[in-house]
């Protein structure tokens, strides 16, 4: 693996003004979900791109976000409702829309911030999280430890975007002299995005806000309460817990062990990687339950900052763009060939490229379309309050919970911050941290370097083998 650049800690203090935190909520202890309520897969089952499909199986999994919500549910006014704005061909027209759009998001967001909106329903009833699990074949096993893998995207993904990467990891353990190997891979999907946006859209559930809290509990939900045990050969495993589409929760008492031990007691080390919105999400699950992340926490350039770096005019930029994006298409073919031409995406490596067109867009009116709306990933750019919340918070991260940031070096695109604030967010943890900067890629590291990405999780993953974290141990 070539050796890659770091950043060394910041020699001058960063002096910012403090940022009002908002709570953490606790959610209701899950129940069995009767069959008659279960929804069901909203796309076809799929193998994983090749390389992966030849070492892994893949099945996709449903499970209830948790609930109450911290963001109430907020209708959006039928004139400013994504459909709405599909209706109108003018160009002039239409930029007065996505303006009046961000407007409401913006006025919808300050008042949840300051308080106006706390008496509105924030029950979040029947909301869902979609899955991806991959589980080593038989064949693939070594003798040594098995690692399981829990990946986040980013803002606008899905939880497939990790395949190319994947890929890459599994590449590295194969041909690694190490007996450690990933043994399972969870990928994570925000109930906005994907899968897990058809569901909610489809029983109405998704809104206009979005408070990036609910991702870090709903991750926390999932960890404690749905996460199936490593392997049916555990003892005393009850059969109706065995991984089926519709996961079902543990015993309350593996749960609460799970906040409070972490997942060592289970013979099981797990290691979560997040990017940019997925990583300011784990970030905060960390900081609240760290037993749960002791196995490591890889940090691809999060959106962790300092109150004020996210600056107003990107904040307007990055809404409206998503507002006001195409979303259909007449068949994944055009979408793959307008997407290739377009300079955001031709940066992108090509095979991250073919799965998001494959597994990002779904069947619409006899053409296809983006899973996410751009509504509703402009609901996520609109928040930027846990971001600077994460940042402030991120020195009471117990010190078990090894950090790796992994960051963007292409000189030609802003850093998250602002390429000044990489060192103050790097180091903002100090104890038991690293980075590594990957040359040339931008913000989507996990789309436009996915084999750089994977050298830098795999060297993670031995790190944490020789330094014997938990039960794991390797021959290097």
């Amino acid at each position: 693996m070539p050796t890659r650049p770091s950043l060394p800690p910041p020699t001058t203090p960063l002096d910012l003004p403090t940022f009002q935190r908002l709570p953490f909520k606790p959610f209701a202890p899950p129940s069995f979900s009767q069959s008659s309520q279960l929804p069901p897969l909203p796309s076809p089952p799929r193998q994983p791109i090749p390389s992966l499909a030849a070492s892994y199986t893949l099945s996709t999994h449903i499970l209830p976000a948790v609930r109450p919500r911290s963001a109430p549910y907020i209708h959006v006014p039928d004139n400013l409702s994504p459909e709405y704005g599909q209706r109108i061909t003018d160009k002039r027209e239409k930029r007065q829309w996505v303006g009046r759009v961000v407007e409401w998001l913006l006025d919808v967001r300050k008042k949840f911030t300051s308080g106006q909106l706390d008496d509105k329903d924030q029950s979040g009833e029947g909301m869902w999280n979609v899955v991806n699990r991959y589980v080593l074949k038989e064949s693939g096993k070594k003798k040594g430890k098995g690692v399981t893998l829990f990946v986040l995207h980013a803002t606008g993904f899905l939880k497939e975007i990790w395949e190319p990467a994947l890929a890459q990891l599994v590449s590295q353990s194969q041909s690694s002299s190490s007996d450690t190997y990933v043994e399972e891979i969870w990928a994570w999907e925000s109930a906005q995005h994907g899968d897990a946006a058809l569901l909610n859209e489809s029983i109405n559930a998704l809104n206009g806000l979005c408070d990036w809290r609910d991702n870090a509990r709903d991750v926390v939900n999932f960890l404690s309460n749905y996460l199936p045990l490593p392997s049916k050969s555990q003892p005393n495993y009850p059969p109706e817990l065995y991984p089926s589409v519709h996961l079902q929760p543990v015993p309350e008492s593996l749960a609460q062990q799970r906040l409070e031990r972490g997942f060592v007691p289970e013979g099981r080390t797990l290691v979560v990687v997040g990017h940019s919105y997925g990583g300011c999400a784990s970030a905060l699950a960390a900081i609240n339950y760290p037993a749960m992340f002791t196995g490591g926490l890889i940090l691809v350039d999060p959106v962790i900052l300092p109150f004020g770096s996210y600056y107003q005019d990107v904040k307007l930029q990055m809404t409206a763009g998503a507002v006001g994006r195409r979303t259909t298409w007449k068949d994944r073919q055009e979408a793959l060939s307008l997407f290739s031409a377009s300079p955001f995406f031709s940066v992108w490596d090509p095979e991250v490229l073919n799965v998001y067109v494959e597994c990002g867009l779904t069947d619409f009116e006899g053409g296809v379309r983006l899973k996410i709306s751009g509504f509703q990933e402009a609901t996520m750019f609109a928040d930027t309050s846990v971001a600077y919340e994460v940042f402030e918070r991120l020195p009471e991260l117990d010190p078990r919970v090894e950090l790796k940031w992994v960051l963007p070096g292409n000189a030609k695109q802003d850093s998250i911050g602002g390429v000044e604030m990489q060192p103050y967010r790097a180091w903002r943890r100090p104890q038991n941290a690293s980075n590594v900067i990957i040359p040339g890629a931008g913000h989507l590291i996990t789309q436009e370097a996915p084999q750089a990405l994977a050298e830098e999780m795999w060297a993670f993953i031995l790190k944490k083998a020789a330094d014997g974290s938990g039960e794991m141990r390797a021959r290097l």
